[in-house]
């Protein structure tokens, strides 16, 4: 399930404010940071954003 784009558009990372990238992949739903600095990537749970920092990962 995709998140709505009004929504998309207002996400922002919380580490360093660039904007976030929604990816879906089989059963993953996940929102990445596109600043080049910093790149977390914050889980989706059932349908929600969890945008704290702890609960990002670092890309592989």
């Amino acid at each position: 399930m995709s998140l709505p784009s009004f929504l998309l558009e207002i996400l922002v990372c919380p580490e360093c404010r660039a904007p976030l990238a929604e990816e879906i992949q089989d059963d993953t739903h996940e929102l990445r940071c596109t600043g080049a600095a910093c790149g977390l990537v914050y889980p989706v749970r059932d349908g929600i954003p969890v945008l704290l920092v702890d609960e990002a990962r670092r890309p592989s």
